[in-house]
């Protein structure tokens, strides 16, 4: 009957959507439900968040200001910080962080306090969906026990609420609307996976209802260790292909000419974002739980993760070559954030970058016009300013690492004044015959 009944309210547009955690993920979610029509409420725990969106102020650079400006524009849009409100939606999506602990294993706190928060304001009928990537089985044995044992009915799954898991599939940068790529979909039971589908109807063009919560949970993590692993082996090629003085980008050019059979991936200074430097570890983490052994993922974690030890390594030997050790050197990284044309500095190599060269001694500076300024994370708390670019402060330093490659960059103006420059983006390919030696590729 619940079933039935949320059915008609779906079908009628009068179901009221609620979003846990408005960060990169929960935000889009929220204006591309917003934008379709649907009443939304958006929920976290940081109340900064919430007062931005009560003035239609941006804090995340990488969105539209369009979208906080749709937001606020729309009266059936509501944030708030208080999670007995919990209980006004029919349903409930949740975004919120599943970052790694210290050891690497896998931190689901977040995940399992808003369980515990949905529980107590929980009511039958609710669709209640966990989007936060994660490993298979979490929904089914974290998130809904936490969240039965915090509700003080008796709720039963399938008929009194439903569940369901459906993967986030953010790419910051990209230039594609949330609502517009492919959502997986997939229930604790066939209720749940039917109504969670009917949801995501209201605002997504193409929705994929797979057979199980678990299934969607592992095409997630498949997803990004597809991309994992295609990056290892690409930056594995960079270090052997360079040792034998062979250009890795254009083999990979040359490589990519084929029209079958082959997918264009490029080496880099190492892994950056939420996704690729850490979904690996939550598959990891659950094959060992099962008692599987995945060498093959875990050398991929290995060869991504030793990348900024490699190009630090390459740096220094160019150094050696101009009679200059790194502990007496002043280095510009050039990039902060984890890709180019935005300012998303998440897991960003250039923190690991900047801090191995600091452990050797030199001094440190950055440019990033999106990410001017470092931000504290698991491991690092630079607390660096970007500095300005110009022929003189170019000329400052005694090496430019370019650890991403933005766009509008004067590349020219430092491929002019550099001293010497390590590439690894092959930002400066246009000017490899001006630079010679001053060139390195890492």
């Amino acid at each position: 009957m619940l079933e039935s009944e949320m059915r008609a309210l779906l079908e009628q547009r009068e179901a009221t959507i609620g979003i846990v955690g408005l960060g990169y993920v929960g935000l889009p979610i929220a204006h591309a439900f917003s934008v379709a029509g649907n009443a939304v409420i958006g929920f976290d725990v940081d109340q900064r968040k919430v007062d931005a969106l009560a003035i239609g102020e941006r804090y995340l650079d990488h969105l539209a200001e369009s979208m906080f400006a749709d937001l606020l524009a729309n009266p059936a849009f509501d944030a708030t910080t208080d999670m007995s409100r919990l209980g006004e939606c029919d349903v409930i999506l949740v975004a919120v962080p599943t970052p790694l602990g210290d050891h690497q294993e896998p931190d689901l706190g977040y995940v399992q306090q808003t369980a515990r928060d949905i529980g107590r304001a929980a009511r039958p009928g609710q669709v209640i969906v966990l989007e936060s990537t994660t490993f298979p089985g979490t929904t089914r044995d974290v998130f809904l026990p936490d969240l039965l044992a915090s509700s003080p009915a008796d709720l039963v799954v399938g008929e009194d609420i439903f569940i369901a898991f459906s993967p986030e599939r953010e790419d910051p940068g990209r230039d594609m609307e949330t609502s517009a790529v492919p959502k997986l979909v997939g229930g604790l039971d066939e209720a749940s996976g039917r109504l969670a589908s009917q949801v995501y109807r209201l605002a997504f063009a193409d929705v994929v209802q797979v057979d199980s919560a678990e299934i969607a949970e592992a095409a997630k993590l498949l997803e990004n260790i597809f991309r994992a692993v295609n990056i290892a082996l690409v930056n594995e090629m960079k270090s052997v292909l360079q040792a034998i003085d062979i250009d890795v980008w254009k083999v990979v050019e040359a490589a990519a000419t084929k029209p079958y059979g082959f997918m264009k991936f490029t080496p880099g200074p190492g892994l950056g974002g939420h996704c690729i430097p850490i979904d690996p570890f939550y598959m990891t983490w659950r094959a060992k739980e099962a008692g599987q052994n995945v060498q093959f993922i875990e050398l991929a974690g290995l060869i991504n993760h030793r990348m900024p030890d490699y190009v630090i390594d390459r740096l220094a030997e160019g150094l050696n070559r101009c009679g200059l050790a790194v502990s007496q050197s002043r280095v510009l990284v050039m990039g902060l954030a984890y890709k180019p044309g935005i300012g998303d500095s998440r897991e960003s190599p250039s923190y690991e970058l900047i801090r191995l060269l600091q452990d050797r001694g030199a001094s440190v500076d950055f440019h990033d016009d999106f990410a001017p300024v470092t931000v504290e994370g698991r491991k690092t708390n630079l607390g660096l300013r970007s500095v300005s670019l110009d022929p003189a402060s170019i000329e400052s330093y005694d090496v430019v690492l370019i650890s991403t490659a933005h766009p509008d960059v004067d590349w020219e103006m430092l491929a002019s004044h550099a001293k010497l420059i390590v590439d690894t983006r092959n930002a400066m390919a246009p000017f490899a015959e001006q630079l010679g030696d001053r060139l390195i590729l890492a």
